[in-house]
């Protein structure tokens, strides 16, 4: 059988499992399930099997246990029963098996032995483990007397301690008459058993009180050895020696160890100079996780040791003459240790299970079984167990046979001792799970649904859904061996309510729960990393998306901990905004969404920045004419490196105050080689550069002043250009005082005719910047060039430019001007260009006057027309003239252009265009419309660049969704501007296009659309409403209203009888068919003199004609014979009674239908 029951003895709690498995689950129970449940006895507490008390204290043997009923005690000491209330020293504590017992006055070794502890009740005996009972001893040192010791320089020395055999063993350490510990080393050290080891011997060794003490734990009494006396000589010192082992001795030794204590191994060597030792395992490696190394390295420990570190160890001492080398054979043995202990059992009647005691030792343990603490052997014959070595197998177990099992596995190391109970039950399920709990999770995540409950048998566990589908062990749900039901990956669709049903042969329970799925929390923008300048401000933001049911609190931390108490942090719902930020706002900020299911993080990092501090201690070194090296310290750069350094320079000599970029250099560069200009009086600063920006100035550095020297360089921008037609003017840009390399700055200026053998002529210039030549040709070139020079020579030779002298205004006009027409619109115009000399300047182009002078159509009004011009840049002979009038007579003259002015026009020419085709016609109107007639009016254009042939009319339908019909076209004579379309078709609306026409073609259209007349009412070509389905049910029940009320109107006229209708109204007031007062809307009194009007709110056409935007349908007449009629505008007229004859003016009115708009209106 593979169901398995366990009883959890520390919470009195029940493991259940589910039928289909085979290893138990613990389950609490409910106090009120444990109510009424036998147990059998169980060891909660006692003492450990060594117990070592101190004699001047009581002697506390712990044995508590649990089990129901409660169960009693008793002991037993050296194997026998111990009779607990025969001593009046020994008292048992109430409810417990803990004995106290009173040693004062009494010899404690009485007390001394092997104690056990039993606990019983009526379902079976449990026992404690052996307890060995031994007194603390500190016994005297042995009296004995230390000879002194007289040793040479360099030579071993062993001081033994030998202390006295404790219980437990003392701690030993060495002091001197002071109560100073003794300094140890590499070369002096203490070995385990407590000797004191010199490797060698030194002179300061030399003293008189080597004291070996030793402190016993548990009396806290601290005894020592006699003093020892060392005096090392120095008379004949030992040399250096290879190194030997002082302990171990031999080359190899062994060592046994048990499985799970501490391996110590220690090599202690002698030799001079002092060894080092090192260890080394034979195949091996050391475990570094369990490996320590004491004493200097001489001491080797390994913790919780296994059968794996058994082996070799080889330990190494080494000195500067050689090395030695020592084997320490290990092994490991193990007292007995847990396999797999016996486990509580509870069972129902005729189940089958077992007990197991696995157990492991070296030597393999024994394994013995016990009933209720008697040996299995010696329990009377129970046919339902059967032993199998370390298994105790329990078939058709019955009511009653509840006990308690003891295994106990032994070796020569030591003893295991474990108690597992059977106990019998049958009970009903019982569901342990509060009811209707609700489970909340968050989508993707797994869904535990409990289902805790308690039965013998074991209840077999099934699962439903929303009260009707049965869960399955199977993807995604899993049904685990308790009974609990698990969602792997729960998603909204498993929300529900669920039931879990506990069955066993004797009933069953069931208990309803929950689940709720939740949307997770998620940042969906996180904060990003940001780089501010300190004093600004700085925001990170945080937006959080989260289930609606689910209410998220925002925390924002700093560097893993709260935000500082500061009000410059500002908390919002999705921000954190830092104001004014400081150096130590730099950090790491993490915004934390939490739910009470679940929380989302994000993370970013703010790093405050700054301008760099300026640099500092600026030194000049290398100094040359021509160069100088400037060094500089930088300063700090606010977490922003520095990209660059800036250099400027103040010439206190020609510029102070100024100061000028010289050069920038890399931010890795604390130096730069700065090439220098002569007669400067330098002063040097610099700036540094970060992503922020530049920092403060430095400093300035020391000043340096360079030699005098001849100009570098010429003055720049040398020109020669005329101002007047006989002279040259000479500028240029001088030279700044950097630029003049020393003191008496001056200009020679050159200047010849080019293209004429004649001598340079020349003049020197000071503080000036121009030279003015006089008496030259009009535009004659000139070859020019400036040099400077000062006082200490000339600077270089200068380039030769190129001016010219002034300008005049042009002799020549074109000639041979031409005109070529190409249409009614655009020319071409020819000239011969004037000769180059005539220009007397640079030429910039010619400049072309036009003016139209007429149109050529007789009839056309003139104006006087404004002359235009074109300009054609450069040395052109011919240019188009575009956007002319067709059919006009035109006028031009051509003048020569330079930078001076115009010359002399050239003859006027005159040149006719063409005709063109004309404009859209000034107007066109549709007039007298008719049912199947349109007469259109029309205007000449406004220009008709021609003569004018006629007119072309092409016209369309277009029916109300826009579409467009076939098109029509007339033609129509120059002096036709009137056409009446007839045998159209009515309400259509009709487009028109209209054109004139010229011998050149038709000109661009103007269009007009109009609707021909209708009977009724036109159709709305954006909305028909006539069409409408609602606007016609409107009409129907509108006109059926006013048929009942006509028909009730006539009931009640006919029945009053002789009584007027009046009278008969106020008699009986029914709102119901109340006749319709005139002013308000509501019904009112009949009158036989009353004038029939309109219903007020009528509207009548003025003209008889509907627009285009009403509707065209129309209502029938309503009423009894003749009298009861509309008007045109839809007003109801007439009587209620046939006896009533028309007014006078009823006869003249209209009987046209009105239109069922206004007919819909007169009702409002």
């Amino acid at each position: 059988m593979d169901r398995i029951w366990k009883w959890v003895s520390g919470f009195g709690a029940v493991l259940l499992l589910l039928s289909h498995v085979t290893s138990g689950l613990e389950v609490p129970l409910d106090p009120k399930v444990l109510e009424g449940l036998p147990q059998p006895p169980t060891i909660t507490q006692q003492s450990p099997k060594d117990y070592i008390f101190d004699p001047r204290e009581n002697i506390v043997i712990r044995c508590e246990a649990k089990g129901k009923p409660h169960p009693s005690f008793s002991w037993t000491r050296n194997g026998s029963h111990f009779d607990v209330e025969e001593d009046p020293k020994v008292l048992m504590s109430p409810g417990s098996g803990t004995l106290t017992i009173d040693i004062s006055g009494e010899k404690a070794e009485a007390y001394e032995g092997m104690y056990q502890c039993r606990a019983q009740n009526q379902h079976g005996t449990a026992l404690s483990n052996k307890i060995f009972i031994r007194q603390s001893r500190s016994p005297l040192w042995s009296k004995e007397v230390n000879e002194p010791i007289m040793v040479q320089t360099g030579i071993s020395l062993v001081l033994h301690c030998r202390p006295p055999t404790g219980l437990p063993p003392p701690v030993i350490f060495w002091m001197d008459n002071n109560f100073q510990k003794l300094p140890l080393d590499r070369r002096v050290s203490q070995a385990l058993n407590g000797d004191l080891y010199f490797s060698n011997v030194l002179p300061e060794d030399t003293r008189s009180d080597y004291i070996c003490y030793a402190r016993f734990p548990h009396t806290q009494t601290i005894q020592q050895k006699q003093p020892i006396s060392v005096t090392v000589m120095n008379s004949s010192p030992e040399g250096d020696r290879r190194p030997g082992f002082m302990l171990p001795l031999g080359s190899t030794s062994t060592k046994m160890v048990l499985r799970g204590q501490t391996l110590a191994l220690e090599c202690i060597a002698e030799g001079l100079p002092t060894p080092s030792i090192s260890w080394h395992k034979i195949g091996g490696e050391l475990q570094s996780g369990r490996t320590v190394f004491y004493n200097f390295n001489k001491t080797l420990m390994i913790s919780n040791v296994n059968e794996g570190d058994a082996g070799d160890y080889r330990c190494t001492a080494t000195n500067k003459l050689g090395s030695v080398h020592h084997i320490i054979k290990v092994t490991v043995k193990a007292a007995p240790f847990w396999v797999s202990a016996p486990r509580n059992l509870i069972l129902a009647p005729n189940e089958t299970d077992s007990l197991t005691c696995r157990v492991d030792g070296d030597p393999k343990p024994n394994i013995s079984w016990f009933v209720n603490g008697i040996p299995i052997e010696n329990d009377p014959k129970d046919h339902s167990r059967k032993v199998e070595d370390d298994t105790v197998i329990l078939s058709n177990v019955q009511t009653g046979t509840s006990a308690v099992y003891q295994c106990n596995a032994s070796n020569e190391y030591g003893y295991l001792l474990a108690n597992a109970f059977v106990s019998v039950l049958a009970q009903r399920p019982r569901v342990l799970t509060p009811p209707n709990q609700v489970y909340r999770v968050i989508t993707n995540n797994p869904a535990l649904l409990d289902c805790s409950s308690f039965g013998s048998p074991i209840p077999t566990i099934t699962w439903f859904k929303d009260f009707q589908v049965s869960v399955r062990n199977a993807d995604p749900y899993v049904i685990h061996e308790n009974g609990s039901l698990e969602i792997n990956m729960a998603q909204p669709l498993h929300s529900g309510n669920y039931t879990c049903i506990a069955t066993n042969n004797l009933g069953r329970e069931e208990n309803h729960v929950s689940l709720e799925v939740k949307e997770p929390t998620r940042i969906l923008k996180q904060p990003e990393y940001r780089m501010v300048q300190r004093g600004m401000s700085v925001v990170f933001e945080c937006q959080v998306k989260h289930d609606s049911t689910l209410t998220p609190t925002m925390t924002w931390l700093k560097d893993s901990v709260e935000l500082p108490p500061d009000e410059r942090f500002v908390v919002s719902k999705e921000s954190l905004i830092i104001n004014d930020v400081i150096d130590d706002d730099k950090g790491t900020y993490t915004c934390i969404a939490n739910t009470i299911l679940d929380q989302d993080s994000a993370s970013a990092t703010l790093t405050v920045v700054e301008v760099p501090d300026p640099p500092t201690d600026l030194e000049l070194t290398d100094q040359t004419d021509r160069s100088i090296q400037l060094t500089w310290t930088p300063g700090d750069e606010h977490n922003s490196p520095v990209q660059s350094f800036l250099i400027q320079y103040e010439d206190l000599l020609h510029q102070p105050g100024v100061w000028v970029n010289l050069t920038e250099v890399p931010g890795s560069s604390i130096t730069a080689q700065l090439l220098l200009s002569p007669y400067v009086y330098y002063s040097f600063r610099v700036q540094a550069r970060n992503q922020v920006g530049y920092s403060q100035p430095s400093d300035s550095s020391a000043k340096y002043l360079t030699n005098p020297a001849p100009p570098d360089e010429n003055p720049s921008n040398v020109q020669g250009v005329g101002t007047k037609p006989d002279n040259l003017v000479i500028t240029w840009t001088p030279l700044t005082g950097f630029q003049s390399n020393g003191p008496g700055l001056k200009y020679k200026v050159h200047w010849r005719q080019k293209d004429v053998e004649k001598d340079w002529s020349s003049v020197n210039v000071t503080n000036s910047s121009h030279f003015i030549v006089t008496g030259t040709q009009t535009y004659v070139p000139y070859e020019i060039k400036v040099q400077a020079f000062n006082d200490y020579n000339h600077g270089p030779e200068p380039e030769v430019v190129i001016g010219y002298s002034g300008e005049d205004v042009p002799l020549s006009a074109p000639d041979d001007v031409q005109v070529k027409v190409h249409n009614s619109t655009l020319a071409e115009v020819h000239w011969e260009p004037v000769p180059t000399q005539s220009v007397r300047g640079k030429l910039q182009g010619y400049k072309l006057y036009y003016r139209r002078e007429r149109g050529l159509h007789g009839t056309e009004e003139e104006f006087d027309q404004q002359e235009q011009h074109l300009t054609f840049n450069g040395n052109r002979s011919e240019g188009m003239l575009p956007g002319l009038q067709p059919y006009s007579v035109y006028s031009l003259y051509i003048k020569v252009l330079n930078s001076k002015g115009e010359g002399p026009p050239s003859p006027i020419l005159t040149f006719e265009t063409p005709e063109g085709v004309p404009g859209p016609p000034s107007f066109l109107r549709v007039i007298n419309p008719g049912l199947n007639s349109l007469t259109l009016n029309w205007g000449p254009p406004v220009n008709n660049y021609g003569r004018l042939t006629g007119y072309t009319l092409n016209f369309q339908p277009v029916n109300t969704t826009n579409e467009l019909g076939p098109l029509r076209k007339f033609s129509f004579k120059a002096n036709e501007t009137t056409f009446t379309l007839s045998s159209l078709n009515s309400s259509v609306l009709y487009k028109f296009y209209l054109s004139a026409t010229t011998v050149r073609g038709p000109g661009p259209n103007i269009t007009e659309e109009a609707y021909t007349a209708m009977d009724i009412a036109v159709p709305n070509r954006q909305i028909d409403i006539a069409t409408q389905g609602w606007f016609i049910g409107l009409m129907c029940a509108i006109a059926l209203l006013i048929l009942v009320l006509l028909i009730v109107c006539f009931i009640k006229r006919n029945k009053g009888g002789k009584y007027p209708v009046k009278e008969k109204e106020d008699a009986h007031q029914d709102p119901e068919i109340q006749p319709m007062k005139e002013d308000d809307g509501t019904f009112g009194e009949y009158s036989d003199t009353e004038d029939h009007k309109p219903l007020k709110g009528s509207r009548t056409p003025s003209n008889g004609t509907v627009r285009r935007d009403e509707s065209d349908d129309s209502l029938v007449d309503y009423g009894e014979g003749g009298d009861g009629q509309f008007n045109e505008d839809g007003s109801f007229i007439g009587q209620y009674s046939g006896k009533k004859e028309k007014d006078t003016h009823e006869g003249n009115e209209s009987s046209e239908a009105p239109s069922p708009v206004n007919a819909m209106n007169s009702f409002v």
